[in-house]
């Protein structure tokens, strides 16, 4: 299945259970054509057979459905009931079956054809329609929704049920969606899940190989907002973008835990994880593009395959983010990076390895990096036939003209560099630096416990005393002694001759 019809399907399977529809009048009929327009204002085909009575409508035989693209094949939702009632009072309650079938036909040359259905399933569900025409509010809350793969056919054979098994289950849903309509379809939603759970397994008929996928996660939050183009085009997400797409999303969650096991070549492998919380944020419009994501807690532990020995580690924090333009400019845009891996243990049957005489220090180990800077895109960066161009021309696909290290972390093993930055890049001028746009700047540096660490690691042969040598000669070359024991200061600067120096001395 190609990304495009990913993302149509999960279109289709929001739109459908918590009905974030377009503008929608309080009238029962007006509700259900505002469904179809806005299903086929997205390539959607919408048919159903209609039958009113008083302030009710039902739709009987209900088939949405869309092609896939850059295949032969489709995906349709069916629905043997859909009613729309109005309740007097200015709302209409919004009825769907218990069960509702999603099948996928994908047939894309040179590959064997999938077909399978995926059974979307409701219960003790309510949803209600409020507002008025052009701000409309969507209120849902079911029991528990589930999501399970019902069959499966490869190459025009039904696979047995044990091949591949999927569930994946939302207990306590509520959701709340509202939605103005104008020259765009801007929207807010707020949703919460008591818990999700979910359970993959396959079965290789023809050999041993098997795994499985296990895991949840419990009081689930999301909040988003955006803007939707009133007509869009699904196989063209750039056109997409520039017409006004835009979304800023969080995700959060208290707690979670995966299990993955698998048997392969005749080796197990299994993997556990689990987290006290984390979250993700994700923005994006025409112009940028950027994801938060930090967890909590996080401990690991792996065993088998070709792993000699079980792997056990741990971290209070894990977190990465990241935001860059998509769109090619003239002129410069912000972008940013950062990493923080803070108190990452391991257990001591990894280090034994490493230090079997404990002679290193295993304090938990930091990391963390806070880079911003400015840059530009010399290319559409979600246009497949632009990126195809820079591939086959090999030119660099952005340019960077400023980058700012905020923060520079990295203590481990009883020793720690720490250091801040601020650089501007001359993109004329790539003859300086041979091939590289010519850096000015400086870069300050703080080194603690170095000459420790390397009495240590000579002591313990991991490193010869020629090469420790070596290294505190170079310590010398760049550094100058802090204030306090095994301390060393270094601020290298760019000038704008290019020339290198280290503490005032050139270099280079």
């Amino acid at each position: 299945m190609t990304a495009r019809f990913t993302r149509g399907l999960g279109a289709a399977v929001v739109y459908v259970l918590v009905s974030q529809a377009a503008n929608a009048d309080m009238m029962a009929g007006d509700v259900w054509k505002d469904w179809q327009d806005y299903l086929a204002s997205n390539g959607y085909s919408v048919t159903g057979d209609e039958q009113s009575t008083g302030g009710s409508l039902t739709i009987s035989d209900v088939l949405i459905s869309m092609p896939i693209p850059d295949t032969e094949g489709s995906f349709a939702i069916t629905m043997d009931n859909l009613t729309f009632t109005e309740n007097g009072d200015g709302t209409v309650d919004i009825a769907m079956p218990d069960t509702i079938p999603l099948s996928f036909d994908a047939r894309a040359e040179g590959e064997e054809p999938v077909s399978g259905v995926l059974n979307i399933a409701q219960s003790d569900t309510a949803m209600t329609a409020s507002g008025s025409p052009g701000d409309v509010t969507y209120v849902y809350a079911s029991q528990r929704v589930s999501m399970e793969l019902a069959s499966l056919t490869v190459n025009n054979e039904p696979m047995p049920a044990s091949m591949l098994q999927m569930l994946v289950t939302m207990d306590k849903v509520e959701s709340m969606n509202r939605l103005l309509t104008g020259d765009l379809r801007s929207f807010s939603q707020q949703m919460s899940a008591d818990t999700l759970t979910y359970d993959i397994a396959f079965d290789d008929p023809n050999s041993e190989d098997m795994g499985s996928v296990k895991g949840a996660m419990q009081d689930i939050r999301t909040d988003s907002t955006g803007a939707m183009p009133l007509e869009m085009d699904p196989a063209d997400f750039n056109a997409t973008l520039e017409a006004g797409f835009a979304v800023d999303a969080t995700l959060s969650y208290s707690a979670g835990n995966a299990n993955i096991l698998g048997v392969g070549d005749g080796e197990t492998f299994a993997f556990d994880s689990s987290s006290q919380g984390g979250k993700l944020v994700v923005k994006m419009d025409e112009n940028h593009i950027a994801y938060d994501v930090k967890q909590e807690q996080t401990s690991i532990t792996m065993k088998g395959g070709e792993l000699p020995v079980p792997v056990e580690i741990a971290a209070a924090l894990s977190a990465f983010n990241f935001s860059m333009p998509i769109q090619k400019s003239d002129d410069d845009q912000d972008f940013a990076f950062g990493l923080n891996l803070s108190e990452f243990t391991m257990s001591d049957v990894l280090w034994s390895m490493i230090d079997p005489a404990a002679q290193l220090p295993r304090d938990p180990a930091t990391v963390v990096l806070d880079a911003v800077g400015k840059g530009r895109m010399l290319f559409n960066l979600l246009d497949p036939e632009e990126a195809a161009l820079i591939d086959q021309s090999g030119t660099p696909p952005a340019e960077i003209s400023a980058l700012t290290i905020n923060k520079l972390l990295v203590s481990l093993v009883g020793a720690s560099l720490s250091g801040t930055g601020d650089f501007t890049f001359d993109n004329t001028d790539t003859t300086t630096m041979d091939g590289f746009p010519k850096p000015t700047g400086y870069l300050d540096l703080k080194l603690v416990g170095a000459n420790a660490l390397l009495d240590k690691l000579s002591s313990m042969g991991l490193i010869a005393d020629e090469e420790a040598m070596g290294a505190r000669m170079m310590m010398g070359l760049l550094a100058v002694p802090g204030d306090e024991p095994d301390t060393l200061n270094s601020k290298i600067e760019i000038n704008d001759q290019g020339h290198i120096m280290a503490n005032g001395q050139r270099i280079q």
